[in-house]
């Protein structure tokens, strides 16, 4: 018994059962591919053994195949006397007459051990004797109703199954056993190894023995034909071009061929056949006559005829299942591998490929055939470790060959073919793929002999599956989604393509890692771990083109990467789990895996958009402040329209980035906000360029001199009346500022950068709303709090307002109402030029700032006109120029109009706070009281101030203090100002005395 026929093949059967109970469930997780039961057909498999060179039909074969079985089974058994009965008698007496081999009773055979140790199905069928003679025999008129009686009682004997199983009728087996039987008796005790069984066969009939000339003619044209092909076209040893038995048996052939030879036992024909071919098939290799004739065993000619006699051994009435009879049909087929040339390997590897071509051929439907092939290939791997014989290593590297390669146009597309109810084929066909592999990787003939050597073939096998499976269905998914894109395409779709594709990708992989993955785990540790590599690889790619053809951030894009982003994490985290066991820790298959990098596409995507959103902003900004007029007309708040319109965009940005579905608005929103803010800041700083501020309205303080009333520009220098004159020439002609930058339109920029100031406080809030919204705690917004939004337009805000109120304010007093401050009031004699015009114009502008100014800011830009008419009227007082001359009298007077500028602004209680009023005239009334001191009281108090502050200067002389600029009664400057307004003889001689000032000028 062969060695294979007791090996266990329960690990290899074990798959017929794994996954039988969940069938259902993978049916319906398996929802992206609809293979059916089986694997698709192929084309019919070529032949490995190779084609003969001579066209011999199947049926052909198949006698000449049978004839041989006759031969070597008699041969074997051949201690025995050969007998020859009649046809009438032979049912009762074939058996007593035949060998011992083809005596035994098949009712043995019910436990093979064959089927057994192959995994094969054991099942026991009607032999179909029947039906094969009804066959065979028709149109002889032969067959009777006895006869079918007799037949199913000679079938229990394995000779007469042998020639059910091959199609022989009984005719030809009568006609061969006879044939034997003569040789037999003609040729006592020489073997069947030693003779050339078509030579004998012609040798031994005529044309009288057949029923017709058609049927001999054709008989001995096959038997011709079998000679031409052992001993000519195939021959075991190569033929000698010196050799004339080989041209002489082309002539026998070719005469024969145009006209029938006369055959039969003193045949001169047959005589001169004879020596040929006896000359030719007793050929050797060392030249010897070791009687053996060579005439069935050249290659491809003994593994077809081999081939043959093997395919018996499946049921003619089902040509899936191989007959339990199986252990006593091999035994009996052993008996002609010396005639053919056959032995185990050989043997191993011609019933392997038998096997498994009998499944091609059944439409691929027996399992159990894959499960032996596979069997019998584990054999052959180890057969082919040692054997070096250049035939065998030919033949079995083309059998391996078609093996594999049908067995990977399968399971490189394993996604087409196999689904959960049909896995378990998988698995034997991966099996299969794989004992091929690894027969070829140990095949030395191979070119690619080394490469092999230094992979491990099944791990490699399986990667390259993977690989080209996953390929194949990444590309069929996508190819799905644009068909069903294309056929919808008047259809709004919710989801871009490859946000699509992603979830079914992610469907996929977790399909492989539950369906495929488990089994492809055999022979790969990190099946899943190279699924999801090539997967992320497969999405990688189309996401690489996608990113770079996006010009700007859009829903479809953040969705597309935010999906992809999800997925590739899925994939590494499915990879990194099956990669947990391995020896580097899956660290080969996450380096392949080169990242996404979606967060950093989206983060560059979104701040993109920001920059676009921003420039936008600011060129806007630049455009509309440039076609501002400040109307306070334009609406009902007095505010500029421009700024209503910068804060809607900056709202609608807000909100658009908000809807942005991305998950890190928090890490993003400082980058908009800066930009955001540095274009409300220009805008800001924009809106007051030009406005001026309290010292562009201030008048130069004139030099310290004595003053003479009655000389109106007698206190100033000479260049200090030019620079007089070029200020009030540049007043003149500045109508058309006067009206860009009047008090209302002062007014309405002060209104606007209030509501700037306002709404940023609202839009804080509802950022900060927003950031909560999207799951961020409240500890973790405080990088992006109220404290730091918008922190350069707050700033710019509160700095612009207190500009544009101490500028409004010091234009009014100093610019608007020069005529009735400056140049009017107390000039000559005090009495004659009082406040009162002043307070009256004062009032005028007043009220218009109430009227315009927004009531939050009005009480600071009012408080800032007091002060202003504050400074002015100390102004006034202590540099008003030469014709303005004080004497201790007219102190009284400059006290009431002082009140009655306080009044103003208190307004009967309608207008500022008492204590605001206080808090800025107290600086004013403290210099008023230098007014009500005596002169000479007045020079002691500046003599002590000066020398306490500065010390005597080297020549004993009091030092001129320079001018602070702040009024006080304490202040050197502002005493010696009231000494030289002062308009007496000891304030003259003093001055005179002291800084050397001139009486007059």
């Amino acid at each position: 018994m062969m060695s294979y026929a007791y090996r266990d093949t329960t690990t290899l059967a074990k798959s017929k059962t794994h996954f039988e109970t969940n069938k259902d469930d993978t049916k319906m997780v398996l929802q992206y591919s609809n293979p059916t039961s089986k694997i698709p057909p192929l084309e019919e498999l070529p032949n490995p053994f190779g084609q003969l060179s001579l066209h011999l039909t199947q049926s052909e074969l198949r006698e000449n195949a049978y004839e041989i079985l006759i031969g070597a089974s008699r041969s074997s058994g051949a201690s025995r006397p050969l007998t020859y009965v009649s046809n009438s008698e032979r049912t009762m007496e074939r058996s007593r007459s035949t060998s011992a081999s083809l005596q035994r009773s098949v009712t043995s055979a019910a436990a093979s051990k064959v089927k057994k140790a192959l995994g094969l199905k054991s099942r026991r069928k009607n032999l179909g004797s029947d039906e094969a003679d009804a066959d065979l025999d028709a149109g002889q008129g032969k067959h009777s109703a006895s006869q079918c009686t007799t037949q199913k009682k000679r079938s229990s004997t394995v000779g007469e199954l042998m020639r059910v199983q091959m199609r022989v009728s009984e005719q030809t087996d009568s006609r061969v056993r006879r044939a034997l039987l003569r040789v037999a008796a003609g040729q006592l005790g020489r073997r069947m190894e030693s003779m050339v069984l078509p030579l004998e066969l012609l040798q031994q009939f005529k044309s009288s023995d057949f029923p017709n000339q058609l049927e001999y003619e054709a008989w001995q044209k096959r038997n011709l034909k079998i000679l031409e092909a052992g001993l000519l076209l195939h021959p075991h040893l190569p033929l000698d071009k010196r050799d004339s038995s080989a041209q002489q048996l082309r002539q026998i052939i070719r005469g024969a061929s145009e006209k029938p030879m006369e055959t039969g036992k003193h045949s001169q024909s047959i005589q001169a056949l004879r020596n040929v071919v006896m000359s030719l098939a007793c050929r050797s290799f060392d030249g010897s006559g070791s009687g053996m004739c060579h005439w069935a065993d050249g290659v491809p000619l003994n593994f077809h005829l081999y081939q043959i006699l093997l395919e018996s051994c499946f049921d003619v009435g089902d040509e899936t299942a191989v007959i339990d009879e199986v252990d006593e049909v091999l035994e009996l087929i052993k008996k002609t591998w010396i005639i053919l040339g056959i032995n185990e390997n050989l043997h191993n590897l011609c019933l392997a490929w038998v096997l498994f071509s009998r499944y091609i051929a059944s439409g691929q439907v027996g399992n159990d055939l894959l499960l032996a092939t596979d069997s019998l290939l584990l054999e052959v791997e180890k057969d082919a470790k040692d054997l070096k014989d250049p035939a065998y290593r030919k033949i079995l590297s083309s059998t391996m060959s078609l093996i594999l390669s049908w067995a990977e146009k399968q399971l490189l597309a394993y996604h087409e073919n196999f689904y959960g109810g049909n896995i378990d084929i998988m698995e034997n066909v991966l099996s299969l793929a794989i004992s091929a592999a690894r027969v070829l990787a140990a095949d030395g003939s191979q070119a690619n002999h080394r490469k092999w050597k230094e992979l491990d073939v099944a791990c490699g096998r399986v990667d390259s599956y993977i690989r080209s499976s996953l390929q194949r269905a990444f590309s069929q998914e996508k190819e799905k989604i644009i068909a069903s894109r294309k056929t919808a395409k008047n259809q709004q779709h919710s989801l871009p393509m490859l946000s699509v594709l992603a979830q079914n990708i992610t469907d996929l992989a977790f399909n492989e890692k539950e369906i495929f993955s488990p089994i492809l785990k055999q022979w790969h540790p990190l099946a899943t771990g190279v699924a999801a590599a090539k997967l992320h690889a497969c999405y990688g790619n189309e996401l690489k083109q996608f990113v770079s053809g996006i010009t700007e951030l859009t829903p479809d894009a953040v969705l597309v990467l935010i999906a992809s982003d999800k997925l590739e994490k899925n994939l590494v985290q499915m990879a990194v789990a099956d990669s947990v066991d391995s020896d580097d820790g899956g660290k080969a298959i996450i380096q392949e895996m080169t990242p996404y990098e979606a967060e950093s596409v989206i983060a560059n995507l979104v701040k993109s958009w920001i920059k676009t959103r921003v420039d936008r902003l600011q060129e806007w900004v630049e455009r509309n402040l440039q076609q501002e007029v400040w109307n306070p007309r334009a609406n009902k708040e007095r505010f500029a329209p421009s700024a209503v319109e910068v804060l809607r965009i900056i709202d609608e940005t807000l909100d658009a980035f908000f809807l942005l579905p991305i998950a890190t608005h928090q890490i993003l929103i400082p980058d908009l906000m800066n930009g955001l803010d540095a274009c409300l800041q220009n805008y800001i700083i924009k809106s007051k360029s030009g406005c001026g501020s309290k010292d562009t309205f201030l008048p130069p303080l004139p030099a310290l001199t004595r003053c003479t009333a009655g000389s109106k520009f007698g206190v100033f220098k000479k260049k200090d009346r030019s620079y007089m004159v070029q200020v009030r020439k540049s007043q003149v002609g500045s109508s058309d500022v006067d009206d860009y930058f009047g008090i209302p339109k002062l007014c309405v920029r002060i209104n606007t950068m209030h509501l700037i100031r306002k709404e940023v406080e609202v839009l804080e809030k509802r950022i900060t709303s927003n950031l909560t919204n999207s799951g961020y705690v409240q500890d973790s917004i405080v990088t992006v709090g109220s404290d730091k939004m918008f922190e350069l337009s707050v700033a710019a805000c509160v700095e612009g307002i207190q500009q544009l109120s101490e500028a409004t304010a010091y234009r009014i007093i100093f610019h608007n109402l020069n005529h009735v401050s400056w140049d009017y009031l107390y000039v000559g004699q005090v009495s004659s030029a009082r406040i009162e015009p002043f307070l009256q114009q004062l009032e005028q502008n007043l009220e218009i700032v109430s009227a315009t100014v927004h009531d939050r800011v009005r009480t600071r830009v009012i408080t800032q006109i007091m002060k202003a008419s504050f400074d002015g009227f100390l102004l006034v007082l202590l540099a008003g120029g030469p014709s303005r001359a004080f004497t201790v009298q007219d102190a009284a007077v400059l006290d009431e109009d002082f009140r009655f500028l306080m009044e103003l602004f208190w307004s009967d209680g309608d207008g500022l706070p008492t204590d605001l009023i206080d808090k800025y005239s107290a600086a004013s009334k403290d210099v008023l009281s230098l007014f009500h001191t005596e002169t000479v009281k007045l020079v002691e108090q500046y003599k002590i101030v000066t020398l306490n502050r500065y010390g005597a200067s080297d020549n004993s002389r009091l030092p001129l203090p320079p001018t602070s600029g702040q009024w006080s009664a304490a202040d050197p400057n502002t005493i010696l100002r009231v000494l030289c307004h002062r308009n007496d003889e000891v304030a003259t001689k003093f001055l005179k005395k002291t800084y050397h000032f001139p009486k007059k000028l």
